[in-house]
């Protein structure tokens, strides 16, 4: 899609300026993992044997560790490429670890870390029709990102989105390797939730999804283990957990930063919870109408994120 640039009225095309290294998307990514991804940056340039992974990361929310490749060709088959350095972190995990807790000065142990919830991705100015068509599985802990740098200095970073199939990658490949990774590696999905849940409850997740995706594109959905999370700019900004008797709600914003005069809330800043914030609301509600309010504090909540 063509960009412009508007001065006193006139229209001036905003060409794309090439990355001529993939040391400099390196660069750009790296620096900004939370601006872009949401990602903890752990090591460059991390190697184990004969493998050399781009950059490593962590995801905190998630407990799990990423890997990030670059690319400016496109001779290379993300699925192979992928389950390859997934294998490669399953059989090393002391090593993720040990870099994990030099680089942070942590005590990250090894129960410590979700590993069902590892994944890799790939940076790339440009993808294939056959890599996008590639990533069309429903379980694949893969991801593509297109990332394009403009005369102008501003820079686009876009997810290729492409799981319309319900197929799983394990039904159509023959690969030891992916056979081996998916018995530890398990991709959530927000359907994964929403099973065996009474109609009543699906009805409300229903009514607090359309709001929260009301406030535009910047609003992404972001299925975990135990939760479905919605992001706004990289940052989760509220949790809900589906329950078979109910929903729990909760709203990452610091105790003391929402205004809640009705006491709709409950505090579990000092309790522990799968979400994120000090502030929980549980389904179903003591009255309908009280929906309305809850709409208005995930409207608090979004603006703090925000900000």
């Amino acid at each position: 899609m063509p960009t412009y640039k508007i001065h006193n009225e006139q229209l001036t095309l905003i060409k794309e300026n090439p990355f001529k290294l993939e040391k400099e998307i390196q660069n750009i990514v790296e620096k900004n993992l939370q601006t872009l991804l949401g990602l903890d940056f752990i090591r460059t340039e991390f190697s184990i044997g004969s493998f050399r992974i781009d950059s490593l990361a962590f995801d905190s929310e998630k407990k799990s560790f990423v890997i990030i490749e670059y690319k400016r060709d496109k001779n290379f088959s993300v699925i192979d490429q992928g389950y390859a350095y997934l294998s490669l972190m399953l059989n090393n995990k002391a090593e993720f670890i040990l870099e994990y807790n030099e680089s942070k000065s942590g005590t990250l142990k090894r129960n410590d870390v979700d590993w069902s919830q590892s994944k890799v991705l790939f940076v790339s100015p440009n993808f294939t029709t056959y890599q996008k068509e590639a990533i069309n599985f429903k379980d694949l802990p893969i991801e593509l990102w297109e990332i394009k740098r403009f005369t102008n200095d501003t820079l686009s970073f876009e997810q290729i989105v492409n799981r319309s199939s319900k197929e799983s990658i394990k039904t159509v490949s023959n690969s030891e390797t992916i056979a081996t990774v998916s018995k530890e590696i398990k991709v959530y999905s927000e359907q994964d939730h929403l099973e065996n849940i009474e109609d009543d409850f699906l009805n409300i997740y229903a009514e607090i999804k359309e709001f929260l995706l009301s406030f535009g594109e910047d609003i992404t959905i972001y299925p975990k283990k135990k939760t479905i999370g919605f992001k706004i700019g990289g940052k989760v900004f509220c949790d809900i957990v589906m329950q078979n008797k109910g929903i729990r709600l909760f709203l990452n914003a610091k105790k003391g930063t929402l205004k809640d005069p009705e006491g709709i809330t409950r505090d579990v800043s000092e309790v522990g919870h799968w979400g994120n914030g000090a502030y929980e609301v549980r389904f179903p509600l003591k009255n309908e109408t009280e929906i309305d309010y809850v709409f208005n504090l995930l409207r608090q909540t979004i603006n703090n994120n925000k900000e």
